[in-house]
């Protein structure tokens, strides 16, 4: 059974994060990153080069517009309502919603997630380590099946 993902990023706020991210996506076999906004532009820690393996979308508008289909759009943010990751089900095909570094993502992404998961911290987590770990959540969840 084929399982994917892609990840969006909704106007991340710095060149690093975003390298880092597209790391990540690589590292777990990940499908797209989508970069909405006009502040990326290029990393220097994307070091393994997974902009030349994998689509990177940037200066986008609307993420929503862009989520693969049949894939499951799952917010990941700090809110009350939102789901565990601990607890998290993923989705067989997943496009992963996260926010900025200094804002979130509210109810203009928030309304057309299906899900919405937070990762159980004590404070707030950088951008690209939010994303490696719920992309390593994924896959270790896959393992065990």
């Amino acid at each position: 059974m084929s399982r994917l993902f892609a990840v969006g990023l909704d106007n991340p706020k710095t060149n690093v994060n975003v390298g880092a991210v597209i790391r990540a996506v690589g590292v777990y076999g990940g499908q797209m990153v989508a970069v909405s906004g006009h502040r990326y532009s290029a990393a220097a820690t994307d070091t393994m080069k997974g902009h030349q393996r994998i689509p990177v979308l940037h200066n986008l508008d609307d993420l929503h517009a862009v989520v693969p289909f049949d894939s499951v759009p799952v917010a990941v943010e700090l809110i009350d309502d939102a789901i565990s990751l601990v607890d998290y089900v993923h989705p067989k095909n997943a496009f992963y919603v996260f926010g900025a570094e200094d804002n979130t993502l509210g109810q203009r992404v928030l309304s057309w997630c299906r899900d919405v998961v937070f990762v159980p911290t004590r404070h707030c987590m950088n951008l690209a380590a939010t994303v490696n770990v719920v992309l390593y959540d994924r896959m270790a969840k896959e393992l065990r099946r």
